[in-house]
């Protein structure tokens, strides 16, 4: 198993939340998601995913930019592209169920 170190800034605050772990096993995707937190604080679950995501998608193209000098805004567009691709005509299917976690 090859995991991700825990970002320092999560590691300080006592508060920090995990909101989205992915792994690539058994070849398909796994996930934990954390549902739920952003609407029961009153706020639009599926428009606060829609913010996350977009900041998730622009830490990976300064990554990118970062380690392999791909240009960010070319990153960001192959991305979205992409990703409506796959949503539009999904490789596999999104299998599994919801359970509600801790926390």
């Amino acid at each position: 198993m090859k995991a991700l170190v825990i970002p320092p800034a999560a590691q300080r605050d006592e508060n920090s939340i995990q909101m989205l772990s992915a792994w690539i096993a058994e070849k398909g995707q796994h996930c934990t998601i954390k549902i739920g937190m952003w609407q029961d604080n009153g706020r639009d679950e599926a428009s606060a995913w829609g913010v996350f995501l977009a900041d998730t998608i622009r830490h990976i193209a300064n990554a990118l930019q970062e380690r392999y000098g791909h240009a960010a805004p070319d990153t960001i567009a192959a991305i979205l592209e992409s990703l409506h691709d796959e949503l539009s005509e999904p490789t596999s299917p999104a299998t599994g169920t919801f359970s509600p976690g801790h926390g």
